[in-house]
């Protein structure tokens, strides 16, 4: 019974109740017409086909829009005009129940990511002098300290400033489990707070946070725009006039003006019109249930037709912010363990992106904080000084070493050019006067990234790194994901030239990116991905799709998704059009009335709608490739 109600929402409850009421009209009138007074069909024909017409006489008087309800309406008329007042009630009933099936299976694509809308805070707890006041969510602004008690939803994106918890954020990422947080570490609107209580500094507020940011990606995603349904619409206009021909000429050759009302009746293009948007609304929903928002309906179509996938490199393929790679010591008496603790406790009060990256790396370990450094000094373009546990403890780059009289070691130097060849760069460690090793920090692949290249292979598209890093960083990461074709050095406007290259040359291109400097080719691609977590606001606003939680898992999913969303759509076009010629023919020939020419043609109508919605479930079964060894190559034009 819950489940009967949840399908009556307060959307569908008078579709339904309209739909009840006028089958129960048509059943008394098959059962018992001849015997009442009024034929109860009439219920049928004023509740079903009345909103029918009437839409149908605004298009085309107001808008000169001849559209598949024009037809409908005409069916309608004609049939009542000649007394089949029930096959007229069959089909509007008919056609409203179509229309409802559409309806739900739209609504059922949408619903994964219009949660989003309900999942919005109201309210967020302000911290003045230790105390905590409530306030409208709206209200925050940037720069407030939050607090946020446990199984409360996060109002603002901001930054942890003290507490320790795990964060559901499911809603975002779609991660299956709670993810731990500390100071440090970003939350984001709409998540839950699980455990411990913790406080938060405000970094974008109101329409500026993650949360707000997908409701606008869920509000821009319109089948609508898709060049598929406009041509369809397109050839549904012409089979309304030659319906009509067909009609009247029938009815001038025959003079049985039913067959002319029965070719009306199963002409009228509703599955070709209702299936294309519903199939391309369910590839949307299957693409969110996988964490993609697709923002216009025709990204799709024009997915399908790719042969190239471009990456960015930083915050794309990998994660954008360093981390530690090795450690590597030359003194025996001092290990890796203990040459990182050095390292980290020399770092703790540095303010560099490197020197955090290293505390962030010993806290990942589990291990109790650093010790506190005595007579710290940052030395700006060197690295930092510092005393730790009385040893004068240097960390930084050969030249602050030279600078306090530290040689660097010929074992330390080619460890130095190994980790450089790898795109990592080092941190060198210097105690009391004598270089002891390393920490070496890099930008390191995505988890996902080789399995997604493979899978994008066996798809037949053929990936390239686009990247604006050295040579070496951008092979060794292309090797490690399983690129085989490599452009680094790419300023913007060399990503722009490439794009335009392939694609002059029939190689439509999907372009992956993070950036801001992302952004103008994303826009230039024939369809453009971006990183929705950490990508910015103009990368996001530049592309047709978006990955939620940067999780590039889901990308070769989608590609095949738009492949079958395209077969289900001409299958559906075929279909519908198969349909209607057997059954235009039968009517002309006098061997199929009103009544069941209704039925059959809302019977395709049905049939194709039901075949989009096996869209909604659909998962690829390819097998993927072996990669190819990576390899540079010169840029092919604009370089």
């Amino acid at each position: 019974m819950h489940r009967l109600l949840a399908f009556l929402d307060k959307d569908n409850r008078l579709e339904i109740l309209l739909l009840a009421v006028s089958g129960l009209a048509l059943g008394a009138s098959f059962l018992a017409g001849e015997a009442l007074a009024a034929d109860p069909a009439w219920a049928a024909v004023v509740l079903c086909g009345a909103p029918i017409i009437k839409e149908a006489a605004t298009g085309l008087f107001t808008r000169l829009d001849i559209k598949a309800d024009v037809l409908v309406s005409l069916a309608l008329v004609a049939a009542v005009a000649i007394g089949e007042v029930f096959a007229a009630g069959e089909i509007a009933c008919i056609m409203r129940l179509g229309s409802l099936l559409e309806e739900r299976t739209v609504a059922k694509a949408r619903a994964g990511i219009e949660r989003l809308v309900r999942l919005t805070p109201r309210t967020a707890r302000v911290v003045d002098g230790g105390a905590g006041r409530v306030v409208p969510a709206e209200e925050v602004r940037v720069g407030q300290v939050l607090r946020v008690q446990p199984g409360e939803a996060v109002a603002v994106d901001g930054v942890i400033t003290a507490g320790r918890t795990a964060i559901d954020q499911s809603v975002m990422t779609g991660e299956s489990l709670p993810v731990d947080k500390g100071p440090g570490d970003e939350v984001f609107s709409g998540t839950v707070n699980q455990f411990g209580s913790f406080d938060m500094r405000a970094e974008r507020v109101g329409q500026d946070s993650a949360l707000q940011r997908m409701i606008r990606l869920v509000e821009s995603a319109d089948a609508g725009k898709a060049r598929i349904v406009a041509a369809a619409d397109r050839w549904a206009t012409w089979i309304v006039a030659l319906a009509l021909a067909c009609a009247g000429g029938t009815w001038l050759v025959t003079g049985e003006v039913i067959r002319a009302v029965t070719i009306l009746v199963v002409f009228c293009p509703c599955a070709l019109v209702l299936a294309t948007p519903t199939a391309i609304m369910a590839a949307i929903g299957n693409a969110t249930r996988h964490g993609v928002l697709v923002r216009q309906g025709d990204a799709l179509e024009r997915l399908a037709s790719v042969r190239r996938l471009a990456l960015d490199k930083t915050g794309t393929l990998t994660h954008g912010a360093p981390q530690v790679t090795a450690v590597e010591s030359l003194d025996p008496a001092l290990g890796p363990g203990a040459l990182l603790a050095l390292a980290a406790s020399a770092e703790l009060r540095s303010e560099h992106p490197l020197g955090r990256a290293v505390v962030a790396h010993w806290l990942a370990q589990g291990r109790q904080p650093p010790r506190e450094p005595e007579d710290f000094a940052m030395l700006p373009g060197r690295g930092v000084r510092a005393l730790v546990d009385g040893a004068r403890v240097l960390a930084g780059n050969a030249r602050l070493l030279e600078e306090h009289g530290a040689a660097l070691p010929p074992a330390l130097a080619e460890a130095v050019r190994r980790h450089a060849a790898e795109g990592a760069t080092a941190v060198l460690l210097a105690v009391d006067g004598r270089a002891v090793g390393l920490v070496a920090l890099a930008d390191t692949l995505r988890e996902a990234a080789p399995a997604m290249i493979r899978d994008v292979r066996a798809l037949g598209l053929t990936p390239v790194l686009l990247t604006g890093d050295h040579e070496q960083a951008a092979l060794h990461i292309a090797r490690q994901a399983g690129i085989a074709e490599v452009q680094p050095g790419c300023l913007p406007e060399d990503k722009l030239a490439l794009i335009d290259h392939y694609q002059d040359r029939g190689q439509p291109v999907a372009m992956l990116g993070d950036g801001i400097n992302d952004a103008p080719a994303l826009r230039r691609a024939h369809v453009g991905v971006a990183m929705g977590g950490v990508g910015s606001d103009i990368a996001v606003d530049a592309a047709d799709m978006v990955l939620v939680g940067d999780d590039l898992a889901p990308l070769p999913h989608v590609v095949a998704l738009a492949r079958r969303m395209m077969r289900t759509i001409h299958l559906n076009m075929a279909l519908a059009m198969l349909l209607n010629a057997v059954a235009t023919v039968l009517s002309m020939q006098g061997l199929m009335g009103p009544v069941a020419g209704a039925l059959v043609h809302n019977a395709g109508s049905v049939l194709v709608v039901l075949n989009s919605t096996l869209l909604l479930r659909w998962a690829p079964r390819a097998e993927p490739e072996p990669a190819a060894p990576p390899r540079a190559r010169a840029a092919a034009a604009g370089r």
